[in-house]
């Protein structure tokens, strides 16, 4: 039976952290770093997911106590080339690229280090959208899946 985690993205403080909280949301998502919105999130056992850009960012991320380093937005400094550059210097940050992820780009972002992708607006296809087809989303979503399995298997082998 399929697991469902209900998350908050664009959380931007500790007080939308704690409104999440209270709607349900067992993860946060910060477009950039905020240590009181991680802070919060530790506080209330919540899996944090905050944004960093540079290495310093990363850093402050990383030692707030970040479970995860959201990049954004990746693909405006270099896509896979920036997080590979990034995840050398900290092999121990699980770094998920954001902002420009595609069914295209998905696997250089993998093979650069990514622990998992944020993919956004990439993959709510508007046509699909507007006819009211989720299909098209669904199919999409296999896509990104199977091909990171396959990266990821292609890794360790």
């Amino acid at each position: 039976m399929p697991q469902l985690l209900l998350g908050a993205g664009t959380v931007l403080n500790k007080k939308m952290a704690r409104q999440c909280a209270d709607a349900g949301a067992q993860f946060l998502v910060s477009p950039g770093f905020d240590a009181g919105m991680v802070a919060t999130a530790k506080k209330l056992k919540l899996v944090v997911i905050a944004g960093a850009l540079t290495p310093t960012e990363v850093m402050a991320a990383w030692d707030a106590g970040a479970d995860f380093v959201k990049v954004f937005p990746c693909c405006n400094l270099g896509g896979p080339a920036y997080v590979k550059a990034l995840h050398g210097p900290f092999p121990q940050v699980p770094l998920i690229p954001t902002g420009g992820v595609t069914i295209e780009t998905a696997a250089d972002y993998i093979r650069a280090g990514a622990a998992a992708l944020g993919v956004g607006s990439e993959l709510i296809l508007n046509d699909a959208l507007k006819a009211r087809k989720s299909e098209p989303i669904s199919d999409l979503a296999r896509r990104f899946v199977e091909l990171v399995k396959e990266v990821r298997k292609q890794l360790t082998t």
